[in-house]
């Protein structure tokens, strides 16, 4: 999977396990410290091909970024889809989309949307705005099932932005090694948070 082989004296690859290769190396080091020499360690792929293939090193992050969306997003898309009961399980849902990445051994921690997004003077132009455009879908997609849930519009706007910073809090508190039952723990305060207001008995 993924190898080099040689076949008529050209070394041919999987170009999509080499993107899935680089997509891990940026979501490990982040765009700052991916260097071009940790990428093609990481691909298995020497400058030449990497570069031929992909691009520069801002192209093939916008590729990789792109695959991680790809792979990742679909999974919070079905969380929402619901139908939920209320805003908490709305928001306990998407949470738990990240733990569950959080939790797979054979990615690193965190998130590359949330290493991208701690590093945005470093991204160009372009890559700036992919990061702040999958910011901008999760936090709609959020807005929408919240009122399908029964959120007001104003709640659902103020829930959406606290689900996503909670999301984002836990890629980072996991790269720093916060234990799993630790992030369930923020994870499960923050979903508290809609019923908190009606949870005592007049």
């Amino acid at each position: 999977m993924g190898t080099l082989t040689t076949m008529a004296g050209r070394k041919q690859f999987d170009v999509d396990e080499a993107l899935r290769r680089a997509m891990l190396v940026f979501w490990r080091w982040g765009y700052s410290e991916a260097s071009i020499d940790r990428l093609t360690e990481g691909t298995g792929l020497g400058r030449g091909s990497l570069y031929g293939t992909f691009g520069d090193k801002s192209n093939l992050f916008r590729k990789s970024l792109l695959r991680y969306a790809e792979t990742y997003h679909p999974l919070y898309e079905q969380a929402l889809s619901g139908p939920h009961p209320n805003p908490s399980a709305v928001m306990a849902a998407f949470l738990q989309v990240s733990l569950n990445r959080i939790a797979d051994p054979k990615v690193p921690d965190g998130c590359l949307l949330t290493i991208s997004a701690t590093q945005f003077p470093a991204l160009d132009a372009e890559g700036q705005a992919m990061v702040r455009g999958m910011i901008d879908l999760l936090l709609a997609r959020l807005a929408q099932a919240l009122r399908a849930a029964g959120a007001t519009e104003q709640e659902a706007t103020e829930l959406a932005l606290c689900t996503l910073a909670t999301n984002k809090s836990l890629a980072v508190l996991s790269r720093a090694g916060f234990a799993g039952k630790d992030l369930a723990t923020v994870a499960a305060a923050a979903a508290r948070i809609p019923t908190t207001p009606t949870s005592v008995d007049i």
